[in-house]
C-alpha cells in the first residue's frame, strides 16, 4: 500500500487553515444588484479588456482547462468522438495538446495553469472503472492537471472513494489491482459547496491560491446544488454531506479570499449551458442554461468561470452582479478539447484587466492531401502517431493490457447499431434492450416489468467492428461496459397499481420534486400513454401489464437498478417499494446474459410508449 507523502498533503494553500473558522461568521448572501440584460454573446473567441493597464504594472496569466473528462482514455467512438468533422479526443492525444498549449504560453511569458470543472472520473470506460478510476487519476497528474472542482460523478462511488483518489492508498475492497500502490492525484480537488452536515465544513479543500508573476489568483471549486439528485443515494458517505447554493457559496468564499487581499478569482464549477445549434466551438450562440443565473449572482472579483456537466462546448462573455463581463467555457467533454484562457492581471490592484479565451480540438487524426480525415478498410479514423504524447502512452497501454482479456471477451451478437438517442414519446431501442435485460435477470424474483433511467445508458451499441477487432455484430464485455459503467445492482420490489402509476407521473418536471423530465426505459410486458396538455399528476392516461390494464390495488414486482431504487434521477417514489430482492452481480451483467442468451439481439422499433398530446 503506498501512503500519499506529508508533502503533498501540504500542497500550496495561501489562504490560511484559521479561514475555515473565520468563514463560519460570513454570512452567505446573494447579491441586491440586479445583472443587466444580455447585450453581448460573441460569436467569435471571448475577448474582452476591463482597464487598460501600463506593461510595466501587467501580470500575464493562462488557464488550460478541460471538464468532462470521463476517463476517456481510448479515443471516444462514433459522433462523441468528432468535433465537427474532426476526430478528437484521447489521452495521449490530450496530454500532447496541454503541453503543447502551455510550452506555447510559457514562451509567451505566461504563467500557466491547468484546471478542470469536474467529472474527471466516474462513468468511465472499462479501462479506467475496472481498476476504480486510478489510470486516469495517474494520466491526469501526468499531463500536468493542476486544480480541478469535483462534479457529480467524483461521488458515485462514495464520499471515502473520492477521498482516497485525492490522497492515495490501495482500495479497501480490491486492493491495488495493477500491482504498484496508488499515491492519489497530484492535483487538488476543490468542494467548496460540499459540506459536512454536523460541522458544515467542505468535505476536501475549498479553495486554492495560485501566484501569478506575483499576483495572488484565488480558485473556488464546487458542483452543482443537484448533485444529490443525481446520485445514487446509498453510496457510502453521501447521507452525511450536503451540497450547497452554487452563487451563495461562491460568494462566500469570494468574500474571504477578498478579505485576505485576493482580487482575482477564477470559478471551477460542475455546472453549465449549451448553445443552440449554429454554436461552434468557440462561440456562444443563443446561450442558455443554468450557467447564466449563477454568472449573474457572481461577486465582481470573479474574471472566469470554467464550467461543465452539460457536455457542450462555448466560449462566452457574460455579466455578473455588478455587470461586469465574465469569461464562461466549457471544452465539451471526453478530452475532445482543451480551452485555452488566456488573461492580464494589474499588479497594482491584484485584479483582472483582460481576458481572452477559445477552444482548441484535441486532432488525433491523418488528414489526407484533399483535407479529409484518413480511415483504414473498415472506416475507423487512423490516428496519427506524431500526437501521442509517449509518456502517457506507457501509462495507459499498462491499464489497456491489463484489462484487455476482460473488455475484448465477445459476450454475444447483434444484428443492427442499437442506438441510445430517443424518439418523440422518448424511448430508444437500446433502452429497451437494457430493460428486457433487467427483467429476464430477475425473472426468478417474481419480477413483471423493469424500468430503465436513461442517463445510465452512456453509449450506443455498434454493429461495426469491436475495437479488439472482433468481427461486426459481436459484442464484447467492453462494449457492454462503456454503454452500462456504473456497476448498479438490479433489485425487484412490489409496489401498487397506484404506486407504478405514480412513479410514472413523476417522469415530468415539476411532478412530486421531478426537476426535470425523464423518461424511464420499459421493458416489452410494459405498455403506457401519456399526454402532456393535461395536468401533472394527471399525465398518464393508460398503464398495460402484460396487455392487462393495472389494478391501482394489486401488487406487481417491478425490477430497476438501485440507483432508482434509492430514489435517483428524483424517483423518490420508487423508495416505496417493499420486499427488495437485489439479483447477484451487476446490470452490466444483466445486459451480457441478455445479449448472450440466444439469437443475435434485434434493435426494437422502440413502441412500448405512446405520447398523446
Amino acid at each position: 500500500m503506498s501512503l500519499y507523502p506529508l508533502a503533498r498533503r501540504l500542497r500550496p494553500l495561501a489562504v490560511p487553515a484559521l479561514a475555515i473558522a473565520v468563514i463560519a461568521a460570513i454570512p452567505l448572501a446573494r447579491s441586491n444588484q440586479a445583472a443587466p440584460a444580455d447585450s453581448w454573446n460573441p460569436l467569435s473567441p471571448v475577448s474582452f479588456q476591463l482597464t487598460d493597464v501600463p506593461q510595466a504594472h501587467q501580470a500575464q496569466g493562462n488557464l488550460l482547462s478541460f471538464n468532462d473528462f470521463h476517463g476517456a482514455i481510448d479515443p471516444p467512438t462514433g459522433s462523441g468522438g468528432l468535433v465537427g468533422t474532426t476526430p478528437a479526443g484521447g489521452v495521449e492525444f490530450l496530454s500532447t495538446w496541454v503541453k503543447r498549449l502551455r510550452a506555447e504560453g510559457e514562451a509567451a511569458g505566461q504563467k500557466v495553469l491547468t484546471v478542470g470543472a469536474g467529472d474527471m472520473v466516474g462513468a468511465t470506460p472499462l479501462v479506467s472503472a475496472a481498476f476504480h478510476d486510478e489510470p486516469s487519476v495517474e494520466l491526469l497528474s501526468s499531463l500536468g492537471l493542476e486544480i480541478t472542482s469535483v462534479g457529480n460523478h467524483e461521488f458515485d462511488e462514495g464520499l471515502p472513494e473520492l477521498r482516497r483518489l485525492q490522497f492515495g492508498g490501495c482500495h479497501p475492497v480490491d486492493g491495488c489491482a495493477d500491482g504498484d500502490g496508488f499515491a492519489g492525484a497530484d492535483y487538488t480537488y476543490l468542494s467548496a459547496n460540499v459540506v459536512d452536515k454536523r460541522t458544515q465544513l467542505p468535505v476536501l479543500l475549498p479553495v486554492s491560491v495560485r501566484l501569478i508573476q506575483g499576483v495572488p489568483v484565488g480558485f473556488i471549486g464546487m458542483t452543482l446544488e443537484g448533485t444529490r439528485s443525481i446520485i445514487n443515494p446509498g453510496a457510502p458517505g453521501i447521507s452525511n454531506i450536503e451540497f450547497l447554493d452554487e452563487i451563495e457559496t461562491a460568494n462566500k468564499w469570494s468574500k474571504l479570499l477578498s478579505l485576505f487581499g485576493i482580487k482575482a478569482q477564477v470559478l471551477l464549477i460542475h455546472e453549465g449551458g449549451l448553445q443552440d445549434s449554429a454554436g461552434q466551438p468557440s462561440s456562444c450562440s443563443g446561450f442558455t442554461g443554468a450557467i447564466k443565473d449563477i454568472v449573474a449572482g457572481l461577486r465582481p472579483e470573479f474574471g472566469v468561470v470554467v464550467s461543465g456537466h452539460t457536455h457542450r462546448f462555448y466560449s462566452c462573455s457574460l455579466p455578473n452582479a455588478a455587470g461586469v463581463p465574465v469569461a464562461v467555457t466549457s471544452a465539451g467533454s471526453n478530452g475532445t478539447l482543451v480551452t485555452d484562457i488566456s488573461f492580464t492581471l494589474d499588479k497594482r490592484n491584484g485584479r483582472f484587466s483582460a481576458v481572452e479565451a477559445h477552444n482548441v480540438i484535441v486532432e488525433n487524426g491523418i488528414r489526407n492531401p484533399d483535407g479529409t480525415w484518413a480511415r483504414d478498410a473498415a472506416g475507423n479514423f487512423l490516428r496519427n502517431p506524431a500526437l501521442i504524447d509517449p509518456a502517457a502512452k506507457v501509462i495507459a497501454d499498462k491499464y489497456r493490457t491489463a484489462v484487455a482479456p476482460i473488455a475484448n471477451r465477445v459476450v454475444g451478437k447483434i444484428t443492427a447499431d442499437i442506438p441510445r438517442d430517443n424518439n418523440a414519446a422518448g424511448e430508444s431501442p437500446l433502452g429497451d434492450v437494457i430493460a428486457d435485460a433487467q427483467f429476464a435477470y430477475t425473472t426468478g424474483a417474481g419480477a413483471q416489468l423493469a424500468l430503465m433511467n436513461p442517463g445510465g445508458i452512456r453509449a450506443a451499441l455498434s454493429y461495426g467492428a469491436s475495437p479488439g477487432g472482433e468481427p461486426a455484430g459481436d459484442v464484447t464485455y467492453g462494449e457492454c461496459f462503456t454503454v452500462q459503467p456504473f456497476n448498479n445492482l438490479v433489485v425487484t420490489q412490489t409496489f401498487t397499481g397506484a404506486q407504478l402509476k405514480a412513479v410514472l407521473e413523476q417522469q415530468f418536471a415539476g411532478q412530486a420534486g421531478q426537476t426535470v423530465t425523464r423518461i424511464l426505459q420499459i421493458s416489452d410486458q410494459l405498455r403506457y400513454t401519456y399526454d402532456t396538455t393535461r395536468a401533472l399528476g394527471d399525465r398518464i392516461t393508460s398503464i398495460q401489464i402484460s396487455g392487462v390494464a393495472i389494478d391501482p390495488a394489486a401488487s406487481y414486482r417491478v425490477t430497476t437498478n438501485d440507483f432508482l431504487a434509492n430514489g435517483g434521477d428524483g424517483f423518490t417514489t420508487l423508495t416505496a417499494g417493499t420486499d427488495r430482492v437485489t439479483a447477484p452481480g451487476f446490470d452490466v451483467d444483466a445486459l451480457v446474459a441478455h445479449l448472450g442468451a440466444g439469437a443475435p439481439v434485434a434493435p426494437g422499433p422502440a413502441n412500448r410508449i405512446t405520447k398523446a398530446g
